[in-house]
This record gives structure tokens, C-alpha cells and sequence, in this order.
């Protein structure tokens, strides 16, 4: 009954819920809490695509010549509707990628703030006045949209990350298609309608600007391989990145990649342990280990090693885990059982590696359908193979160093570039950590953990991560045309360089 409940509160209706009927093609959704078969969809087929991709196109020609502060308007209503539905639709991200209460809330509260920082956004997209070598010239910079928008978002944030997105897109005057996992498509459904709700208030935003589809890899490729498509915004695995990026770069289209992490911290001897902890295990069993900002490689001074591990493993045993819709659970389930599996493989291989594994077993929960576990903290004698490959669960292995150049050369020594941390009290060991010899992450923090990341800041890294950039800075140049302008305002026509060209 709570399910229905949920369901209800978020305007999703029986007919919404059950559009298709059991085939090999419909989309069947089961929540991680319990494996209850929450919808049935109908899933948008490739025939359909070019359809919606006109669409879009035709919404561009219109939405692109709109003001951007006008554009702004948008959003700040989308920021309005999602404030007044973040109870609603927080429970809702809870029910079906199985986050905790507080962080399903986050997780709104994360799509109402970039809402925020892209109403301000509207109002700055800058360009350079740039010298001129050339008397009576002028030049400047310009920036234009670019086109339509894919947004393909991965289940472990269903709604946050096509947010980032969409609001930066909208205000720098593109339409977007979105493409949500196929585990996770009721947030995006849910939050269609709360963008309708925000366009019915706007009143003369063109047909086509944000469109939702739902279905696979084949949905998703079809708007990959679209020329008509100028942007693809891709979350998801190195693999899956390693397909789109080079389809899309093969027809000179944009992408935005937001791949693999495999994030470390370093704990110096300087560092305050019990901010360290805190830190440790919010970062390594928070969504259950299954953000891409997780914290999943951890580099203790050998000096401090048995202190920190013998805190960090009592705090693992105090931590609930269960139904996250239950107040208080801190853990919830993984998001099925073959990520489960893929767990137990992984722990398997750290312990043929010379691991040793506490934690890591299946729980046994009233919810015996969901995919429980412990979180895991593997002691590693080094960084073998199975530790420099992500997997996507609450796993932190645990690994000594002695100086810090050792820290740092382990820490970048992945295939994987997202986020990362050190712990000290000594500036210069922090200041060495954010250097160009330092992390080679997108992402480096001091006294604070790997994940959590704020909108202001660009989230993104490098290496096998992607290279893209979302969220705050100047993230929003990636969805906007660069022209530079030359003015002329003399009488006469000089050449750049002393060029003569007399006729």
C-alpha cells in the first residue's frame, strides 16, 4: 500500500504505470526494497526517434532566439515546482533506485539548486572583448546554443544528473531529449510532470523543448548516432562510454562524458582521525556504495593503520541497514541482485589477490526480495588487479603507504580520474595533494571526503571518467557555440600580421 501511496503522491496514475503489456520488449520496474513490480511501460521505439528528434529541432529554431534571461524564467518555475513536489518525488527516488529518505531528499534538493545557479546563469553567459592589433578593429567573443541535447542518465541518480543537464541547456537555449536507465524511468516520468507544470506557468515555450523517452541501449544509440543531435550527455560506465564517445566524435557532434571513478583518499599522520572516519564511511557506504564519487580505495600512513582501521570497523558494525524507507536506516539495498553478485565476485577475487575481507556478507532483512549486504573493507596488501577496477558496491580497500609522493603516485595509479581526497593538518602535504604533481582527479579535496559534491563547483574527471564537466563554473560553456568577432569601424582594411596585399 505505502508503494501505491508513493506512487500516487507523485502523479504517476495506474495509466502511467502500466502501458504496455508483458512482452519482451516492455519495460518491467521493480524496487530494490522489496522487488515489487512497481510498472509495466510501453518503451519508446526506434521508429519514433527521428520523430522526437524533429521535434527538438524545431524547438531549437524558436527557443535559441529567445533572451536568455527570459529563458532563465523557465527555470526558476522548474525551481519553484520541483521545491513544492521535493517530498513527493525524494520518497519516489527512495522507492525505486533505493535510497535512503535524506538522500532521495538530496537528491531534489540537488535539482533545485542547479535551478537556482542557472536562473542566476542566464543573466551571465559572458564573452571576451579581446585587443585587436588592427587600429579601428574591435574583437569580441560570442556564444551561441549549440542544438539539441540527449541527456542518458544512469540509476544511481535518476533525476539529479538529467537536472544538471537540462538546466544549464534551457538557459543557454537548447532543447533536451532524456533518456533515463531503464531500471530507474518513474523519477524521470514524475519529473516530466512537474516540467509540464512549469511550462503550462511559462505559457509560450515551444512544442518539443524537453521531451522524455524510455528503453535501452537501443534508444539510447539511436539518439548517439543522430547528426541532428549536437550534444550527448552521457552518465554511465567506462564501457558505455567507450561506445558513445567515439559514435559520437565519428560525426563531429559534442559529448559530455561522465564515466567510471575509482576514488581514493589519503589519511596522513597529521590528520583528526574521527573527522577522518566520519568521512570515510559516509563516502564509502552512502547510496550503498553506489555513486561515482563512492570512496573505494583508502591509503593509511602505516603509522596510524590499526587505529583507523580499528575505528572504521566499529563504526561499520553500528550502521543499520534495511528498508530505506524506514527512518534511520543508513544502508539500503543494492540496486538488484546481479549488483550483488558482481560484489561477491569482486570480494572473491581480493581475497585469491591476498585480501583480508570484513564485512561484505548478504543481510537478511524483513525484505528478504531486495539485495541487502554489509559494507565490505578489504585490508590489501597492495593495489592489485581487482582494486584498480571499479566495482560498483560498498567495498573500501584498504592499503598502507610510507611517504606521500607513494601515496600519490598509488592514488593516480587507475585507469579511472573522478575524485579524491587527503586528510592532514600539514599544509604542506595539502598543498602538494592539489598540485600539478599531485591528484589527477577532476576532483581533489582536503579534510573532506570524495563524494557530496556541491553545484558550484564543475563536476567531472579525467582518464577513463570522460573528461565532461556538468554542474556549476563554466560547465555551461560546453552547451553553447563559441564565435569569435572581428569589428571593423575604420575607413581602411588592414591584414593581421603586416600581411600586404596591394591590388
Amino acid at each position: 500500500m505505502l508503494h501505491k501511496e508513493i506512487l500516487a503522491s507523485a502523479g504517476l496514475s495506474p495509466a502511467d504505470l502500466y502501458s504496455g503489456t508483458p512482452s519482451s520488449q516492455a519495460i518491467t520496474v521493480h524496487s530494490p526494497i522489496d522487488g515489487v513490480e512497481l510498472a509495466c511501460l510501453k518503451p519508446t521505439t526506434q521508429a519514433d526517434i527521428p520523430g522526437i528528434i524533429k521535434l527538438a529541432h524545431n524547438a531549437f529554431e524558436q527557443w535559441r532566439t529567445v533572451p536568455a534571461p527570459r529563458r532563465g524564467e523557465l527555470v526558476r518555475l522548474l525551481g519553484e515546482e520541483l521545491r513544492a513536489a521535493k517530498h513527493e518525488l525524494g520518497a519516489l527516488v527512495t522507492l525505486e533506485a533505493g535510497k535512503i529518505r535524506s538522500e532521495g531528499l538530496g537528491e531534489v534538493q540537488e535539482m533545485i539548486d542547479i535551478c537556482d545557479f542557472a536562473v542566476g546563469l542566464s543573466r551571465q553567459l559572458y564573452g571576451l572583448t579581446i585587443a585587436s592589433e588592427r587600429p579601428g578593429h574591435r574583437m569580441m567573443e560570442s556564444w551561441h546554443p549549440m542544438g539539441t541535447c540527449a541527456v542518458i542518465s544512469a540509476f544511481n541518480f535518476p533525476v539529479a544528473v538529467w537536472a544538471w543537464n537540462a538546466a544549464l541547456a534551457l538557459v543557454c537555449g537548447n532543447p533536451v531529449i532524456w533518456k533515463p536507465s531503464e531500471k530507474t524511468p518513474l523519477t524521470a516520468m514524475a519529473t516530466t510532470k512537474i516540467v509540464e507544470r512549469a511550462l503550462a506557468r511559462f505559457g509560450d515555450a515551444p512544442n518539443g523543448l524537453l521531451q522524455l523517452v524510455i528503453g535501452g541501449a537501443d534508444i539510447g544509440d539511436a539518439l548517439v548516432s543522430s547528426k541532428r543531435v549536437a550534444i550527448v550527455s552521457a552518465t554511465g560506465s567506462t564501457r558505455m562510454g567507450s561506445i558513445v564517445g567515439p559514435k559520437v566524435a565519428a560525426r563531429f557532434g559534442r559529448s559530455i562524458l561522465e564515466l567510471g571513478g575509482n576514488n581514493a583518499m589519503i589519511v596522513a599522520p597529521s590528520a583528526d582521525l574521527d573527522m577522518a572516519v566520519r568521512a570515510i564511511v559516509f563516502s564509502a557506504v552512502g547510496t550503498a556504495g553506489q555513486r561515482c564519487t563512492t570512496l573505494r580505495r583508502l591509503f593509511v600512513h602505516e603509522s596510524i593503520h590499526d587505529v583507523l582501521v580499528e575505528k572504521i570497523t566499529k563504526a561499520y558494525a553500528s550502521l543499520p541497514i534495511g528498508n530505506p524507507l524506514d527512518a534511520g536506516t543508513l544502508i539500503g539495498p543494492l540496486i538488484d541482485k546481479t549488483a550483488l553478485q558482481h560484489m561477491q565476485n569482486a570480494l572473491e577475487q581480493a581475497r585469491q589477490q591476498g585480501g583480508e575481507i570484513v564485512g561484505g556478507e548478504p543481510v537478511s532483512t524483513n525484505v528478504p526480495a531486495g539485495a541487502y549486504v554489509k559494507p565490505a573493507l578489504v585490508l590489501m596488501p597492495q593495489q592489485s588487479d581487482v582494486v584498480k577496477h571499479e566495482t560498483f558496491a560498498p567495498i573500501l580497500y584498504v592499503m598502507t603507504y610510507s611517504d606521500l609522493d607513494t601515496a600519490i603516485h598509488l592514488q593516480n595509479d587507475v585507469p579511472q580520474g573522478l575524485s579524491s581526497c587527503i586528510f592532514t593538518l600539514n599544509l604542506r602535504e595539502a598543498e602538494q595533494f592539489l598540485s600539478a604533481a599531485g591528484s589527477d582527479c577532476g576532483i581533489a579535496n582536503v579534510n573532506i571526503g570524495p563524494s557530496g559534491a556541491e553545484i558550484g563547483g564543475a563536476f567531472g574527471g579525467e582518464k577513463e571518467t570522460g573528461g565532461g564537466r556538468e554542474s556549476g563554473s563554466d560547465a555551461w560553456r560546453g552547451y553553447m557555440r563559441r564565435q569569435t568577432n572581428t569589428i571593423n569601424y575604420s575607413s581602411q582594411l588592414p591584414l593581421a600580421q603586416g600581411v600586404k596585399f596591394d591590388f
